[in-house]
């Protein structure tokens, strides 16, 4: 039996005014600001966030189930600002002094990223000078933050992938969000010139990986910040997925009950080809639920017990995310081949479904083709291949 998520609850009695919102994010192309204010209006933003600025450091199935709900909603909202909320577990892995400055003053800040190392860094006294246009930057408009990718030399003169935080100030944003899917999730380029980056604000990813970083053990009593970064910044993905997928059920079984054929006027709904879909579907919905609330909970109760995860471990939660995403698709594929063609007219929810449910796993976290690559490996006793990340 799960316990009870006041956050949840709180997410629930604001989820009809988000859903209502749904067409004009695509509209906007990024989350509308009342989406924002009200989703930053029940605290959930804070979910991830060090309790000592003001967060909840809920659990990763609490956190989980609240993106899933809300991608029911409006995936591109959850989109967006999943990623606002899984960004503030990994600050917490940076300096003392970098979260002091992001949260310092406004404990309501959040940062959106562009985590590829396509940032161009020259190294200067006390950091770097900072230079790139990073793409992919989820939510972006309503971040007071970036966190970005680039490759810096350690000592031995080796290219380290590492994440490098600016302020707001340090970048403009271009409007250049034009998508099929996720249309509403504001998901624009970063474009930074001559920033300097000081060191404090700059973290290698491996070390975020195996708990080196400056910011681990600064929570000694946290259940949540005694893990890598990653698994964290990627669990909206899968949520997201899954929460489109329960929609993609109940809008099939909305539209097909009353649906008959426009040239014969037999009745949809009570056909058996619908009657078999939308079962295989529900079960395959079902599975994909279960093995995401497993994986989830083995996230949580390493937490608990301050178990930092195996990397065979490390392999399965990411891979089992990315096949539960594969397994969402295929579900809401078998519906929307059956929907009929009034479900393409764009006023109607089952394309958009159809066109988020795909963009969940076009992420390079949640290719599945890589991650059976991942997994083949650790299970055959190879070592990680570095070109799969």
């Amino acid at each position: 039996m799960k316990k009870p998520n006041p956050l949840l609850d709180d997410l629930q009695a604001i989820l009809p005014a988000i859903a209502a919102n749904a067409a004009k994010a695509e509209q906007l192309r990024q989350v509308p600001d009342e989406n924002i204010a009200m989703l930053k209006g029940i605290g959930l933003h804070r979910a991830l966030q060090p309790k000592k600025y003001g967060g909840m450091e809920i659990s990763l199935p609490e956190f989980a189930d609240c993106v899933v709900a809300l991608a029911g909603a409006c995936a591109s909202t959850a989109w967006a600002f999943s990623l606002l909320c899984t960004h503030s577990h990994q600050l917490a892995m940076f300096s003392a002094q970098l979260q002091e400055e992001v949260w310092g003053e406004n404990s309501d800040a959040t940062a959106s990223s562009s985590i590829a190392p396509f940032g161009k860094v020259e190294e200067v006294e006390g950091g770097v000078r900072f230079n790139g246009e990073m793409g992919w930057s989820s939510g972006s408009d309503h971040a007071e933050w970036a966190i970005v990718g680039c490759r810096r030399k350690n000592a031995e003169g080796e290219l380290i992938y590492c994440f490098a935080v600016l302020p707001r100030s340090d970048y403009e944003i271009r409007d250049d969000w034009f998508a099929a899917g996720m249309k509403g999730s504001g998901t624009k380029t970063l474009v930074i010139k001559d920033a300097f980056v000081p060191n404090h604000r700059i973290q290698a990813a491996k070390d975020m990986m195996e708990g080196k970083s400056a910011g681990f053990g600064l929570y000694p009593d946290s259940k949540i910040f005694y893990s890598p970064y990653r698994p964290y910044f990627a669990s909206g993905f899968a949520a997201i997925s899954l929460g489109i997928a329960e929609r993609m059920l109940e809008a099939f079984r909305e539209k097909t009950r009353n649906r008959v054929r426009a040239y014969t006027g037999v009745s949809v709904g009570t056909a058996t080809p619908a009657l078999m879909r939308l079962a295989e579907s529900t079960h395959q919905v079902a599975a994909a639920r279960a093995f995401l609330e497993r994986t989830w909970q083995d996230h949580a109760e390493h937490g608990e017990r301050h178990q930092y995860p195996s990397r065979e471990t490390l392999a399965f939660w990411r891979t089992n995310q990315a096949y539960a995403v594969k397994m969402c698709i295929q579900a809401v594929d078998r519906l929307f081949e059956a929907a009929g063609g009034t479900a393409w007219f764009e006023n109607n929810e089952m394309q958009r479904l159809f066109r988020d449910s795909h963009m969940t796993g076009a992420h390079a976290y949640t290719d599945y083709d890589v991650c059976a690559q991942i997994l083949g490996r650790e299970l055959m006793g190879l070592e990680p291949d570095p070109s799969m990340v």
